[in-house]
């Protein structure tokens, strides 16, 4: 549980008793909220925050003296193409997002002359559980699934293995000389503006 120290503190330190040691921290917990700045009171703008934010700096704080043993430590944050995009209906969990690619600079800054990079993935609408789930809840969840698709350029949703594989690279010594980035794994939703189809 990333929301209690005492807990994270556990985790870590008995991945490193089972492991022998720790090269790489993935920072992927978090969870989602809908809505308007309206639509959420402060007990949910806490507990997200909360989760998505300080989770990171509990899981890092843990990690980082073993971490800073390793010949090539890396740490990976799931950040999110709310941090860069404004997205209706999701005031809350952009500013987490924008928090967090915040906090990876931060931490890029700071964990670099330790030998520690640090780097997030920008996934665009995955098809997660998570995502499923927002679909079933919709009047219309067909209607729903074309209309995210269609906001990204590809014309589909990012799959949970491309996200997985982007993180796998920053995570890797494949990537040795990147820290302070952020990767957007999106369908070019982050930089692309491409006409309708036909046009």
């Amino acid at each position: 549980d990333v929301s209690i120290d005492a807990s994270v503190r556990e985790a870590v330190a008995a991945a490193v008793a089972e492991l022998g040691g720790l090269d790489i921290l993935i920072n992927n917990a978090g969870i989602g909220a809908a809505g308007t700045v309206e639509d959420n009171d402060d007990e949910q703008w806490h507990r997200v925050l909360d989760v998505n934010v300080v989770g990171i700096v509990r899981t890092t704080r843990a990690a980082l003296p073993h971490l800073r043993s390793s010949a090539h430590a890396a740490i990976v944050n799931t950040c999110s193409i709310a941090a860069t995009a404004g997205l209706p209906q999701r005031a809350l969990y952009s500013a987490t997002k924008g928090a967090v690619l915040s906090l990876t600079l931060a931490m890029a800054a700071d964990h670099l002359r330790e030998g520690v990079r640090v780097n997030c993935v920008n996934p665009g609408t995955a098809d997660t559980p998570w995502v499923s789930r927002l679909l079933d809840a919709a009047p219309d969840p067909a209607a729903e699934r074309a209309a995210l698709e269609a906001r990204q350029p590809s014309g589909r949703l990012v799959s949970a293995a491309e996200v997985a594989g982007a993180i796998a690279y920053l995570a890797s010594p494949l990537s040795g000389s990147t820290t302070g980035t952020s990767l957007a794994v999106d369908g070019g939703m982050q930089g692309l503006r491409l006409r309708p189809a036909g046009q």
